[in-house]
């Protein structure tokens, strides 16, 4: 089938929002400012969704990031008049979905905004009602996110019924649910409502939090965040207090936590498995660690970001044959106040999952900072990724991945003539498959910064999300057409609703 120009614009369309979707959460990043993250990621919003509607659904299927599935699944229900009934039934499934997957108090806060923009409609209601129906325990949430079941449940008109209660948590934790009957009828309403109307509660979350007002040991039956403000209302110590609840808190809790007081003291008590953690978490909490500290626990480090990269390499594991990869730790990698060292985490995260993807003892890291040793990398000094390219090129790997936010500038310019001269003249059977991965986007190009026209370039937030990513950018070298994308996003829409109903039916 022969592509027409106008199917390769679509195309490059699509790929610009795929990679915005990706990489930008409307904050502030090192070159750009939020209020300019925004107003370029509005745009790409409306521009796609009009122009688009199909693929902008189905970018609910692609590894978008969570503030910009939210955004999708908002900007589709607002607007549900402008689609088919074809369109509406395939975007309830997609929608229902990316719910699943959103953490819950991002689903609340969509609730929130479709209040706002005064979206009540039939088949709104429809979803966020099944949504609201599949929480394994509504009185958890209604403790935790009182203020968002309560939106939900008047501007919606909701009914408060519950799943039986298993665990809450998504993935992040141990657990702060009962685990037992959900909330007896009318409780839920009398707790959001009416508060203080009934004596007792008969589910045990719903009532810790009625004795949490004067009982100090029914803090420790919160969850950690609800309790956090009981427990300074009580003034107790903050050490005894973070002793206590640890059993109840997520595994994110007590990694946050035991960042804030350290090794010793509060944070001792807090000390969560690692090697349990996911890969880009796992490197934004080393990266946050001292160089001391680093050394120290070396061997607990590097083993748990080898085992989070085994588990995200999956079967894919060793497959990749000889593998280069050149990682940007320059100063810009220290990223922003809001997203602080993110890119260096993406870049050390990618730089384990490479180690793991490539065939035993076939693989190469060569860092913009001359660096060798990946776990003491910090943002620093220039960006010669020309240089660190032409070293990475004569490891002749069958792969070279670089990392790295695009800006090339000692010399600049160098990497992109580099990978022109490569591809062009000396490895024109591609030999050699080169994909650029940049976690950072550019506000003012509407897409993330490319090296040169000849490389594909995909917008990377997460490690973990490497093995697609490379998969996708082959759409990027503008020889594509809309046609080979739409096959594309056909695969990843079934085997993403498969998945779901799957996990829908156990």
């Amino acid at each position: 089938m022969t592509e027409t120009y106008a199917d390769l614009i679509a195309a490059e369309d699509v790929l610009l929002f795929v990679n915005a979707a990706v990489t930008s959460t409307g904050q502030r990043e090192f070159r750009s400012q939020a209020y300019q993250q925004r107003l370029s990621l509005d745009f790409l919003h409306e521009y796609v969704r009009v122009n688009y509607r199909t693929v902008y659904a189905a970018s609910l299927a692609l590894d978008i990031n969570d503030h910009n599935a939210a955004r999708v699944v908002e900007q589709l229900l607002r607007t549900a008049g402008e689609a088919s009934g074809e369109q509406k039934r395939t975007e309830g499934r997609l929608i229902a979905a990316r719910l699943a997957r959103l953490p819950p108090q991002r689903v609340y806060r969509l609730f929130r905004a479709l209040r706002a923009a005064k979206v009540g409609n039939r088949r709104t209601r429809a979803i966020l009602r099944d949504w609201l129906a599949a929480r394994p325990d509504l009185g958890h949430d209604a403790v935790k996110y009182r203020a968002g079941l309560k939106t939900a449940a008047r501007h919606f008109h909701l009914p408060l019924t519950t799943a039986a209660g298993t665990d809450t948590d998504t993935g992040t934790g141990t657990g702060t649910a009962t685990g037992g009957a959900p909330p007896a009828a009318g409780e839920l309403g009398d707790f959001l409502f009416k508060p203080g109307v009934r004596p007792r509660y008969e589910h045990p979350l719903l009532d810790a939090y009625r004795r949490a007002h004067y009982e100090q040991g029914a803090v420790y039956e919160l969850p950690f965040t609800v309790a956090e403000g009981f427990a300074a209302r009580h003034g107790v110590a903050r050490e005894t207090f973070v002793e206590r609840i640890a059993p109840r808190m997520t595994r994110l809790e007590r990694l946050r936590t035991q960042r804030e007081a350290g090794a010793d003291g509060a944070g001792a008590a807090v000390r969560t498995d690692l090697s349990v953690m996911p890969l880009t978490r796992l490197a934004l909490y080393a990266l946050s660690l001292t160089t001391e500290e680093r050394v120290r626990r070396r061997r607990e480090l590097t083993g748990a970001l080898r085992s989070a990269a085994r588990r995200a390499a999956g079967p894919y594991a060793g497959t990749w044959g000889r593998v280069a990869a050149v990682l940007d730790d320059s100063y810009s990698a220290s990223g922003s106040g809001v997203k602080r060292r993110r890119p260096l985490a993406v870049a050390l995260g990618g730089h384990f999952l490479l180690e793991a993807l490539a065939a035993p003892g076939a693989y190469g890291a060569w860092w913009t900072s001359g660096r060798t040793d990946p776990l003491l990398v910090r943002p620093y000094g220039p960006t010669p990724l020309g240089m660190r390219v032409i070293d990475a090129l004569e490891y002749a790997p069958e792969r070279l991945v670089v990392v790295s936010d695009g800006w090339d500038n000692a010399p600049p310019g160098l990497a992109g003539e580099v990978l022109r001269v490569w591809r062009t003249r000396l490895d024109r059977e591609r030999r050699t498959s080169v994909v650029h991965l940049n976690p950072v986007y550019d506000a003012d190009g509407f897409d993330v910064r490319r090296l040169a026209a000849s490389v594909p370039t995909a917008g990377i937030r997460d490690a973990e999300d490497l093995p697609a990513l490379v998969e996708i950018a082959q759409f990027a070298e503008g020889r594509t057409g809309l046609a080979e994308l739409q096959a594309y996003l056909d695969r990843r829409i079934e085997s993403f609703l498969r998945t779901y109903e799957r996990s829908g039916a156990t």
